[in-house]
């Protein structure tokens, strides 16, 4: 669906929209090439981020409500019932959509979700030999649906098929992602990039 549609009214109904499904997954897949994926982000770092959606695709300013929404949204992801498995390329530690402070406490926070059990994060280094090459952002949920983005819509896939390509393809992406102190050491790069 083209995001126009599903942004015309504003931004915050869509963070809303998810909510069911969020609520039903048991298992979240989330592979991230260009920004901070929505379910780590800080109310700094989703206000920059959204108000620049907005201004880009004219839609009404609704930004304060919709990280609002999205701040509540994201409380699925403090349920230990759920686990969420992030890949992200470096590059979206480095890539800013906001002050060097609001950056920085945004990477702090990444760091601190890294303690959550329920959580796994890994990130492709610059440097490292890749077998899958960078892809828009795309989210697994269990094994029944992908949600895929490109600037100019979402799209959902639940063919059987597509659903395993995605995931053939998250596991090759895993595979070559730095974990653990490796990761931290990434992010606290990041950190020191920004002085």
């Amino acid at each position: 669906m083209q995001w126009k549609r599903l942004q015309r009214s504003g931004l915050r109904r869509l963070q809303e929209s998810t909510g069911d499904l969020y609520q039903q997954t048991k298992l979240f897949r989330i592979y991230v090439s260009d920004v901070i994926p929505g379910f780590l982000q800080t109310p700094g770092y989703a206000t920059a981020l959204l108000s620049s959606i907005a201004d880009f695709r004219g839609t009404p300013d609704d930004v304060s409500d919709a990280v609002a929404a999205r701040m509540r949204r994201n409380g699925v992801l403090s349920n230990g019932t759920r686990r969420f498995s992030f890949v992200l390329e470096e590059s979206v530690l480095r890539y800013r959509l906001c002050s060097a402070e609001t950056m920085a406490a945004q990477l702090g926070h990444l760091l601190g979700v890294m303690d959550l059990q329920n959580v796994a994060v890994g990130i492709v280094p610059f440097s490292t030999q890749r077998t899958m090459w960078p892809m828009p952002t795309f989210t697994i949920f269990d094994a029944s649906r992908v949600h895929a983005d490109t600037l100019d819509a979402a799209t959902t896939l639940t063919q059987p098929s597509q659903v395993e390509l995605y995931a053939r393809a998250f596991d090759r992406l895993s595979q070559v992602a730095a974990r653990g102190a490796a990761a931290r050491s990434l992010i606290a790069d990041a950190v020191a990039s920004l002085t």
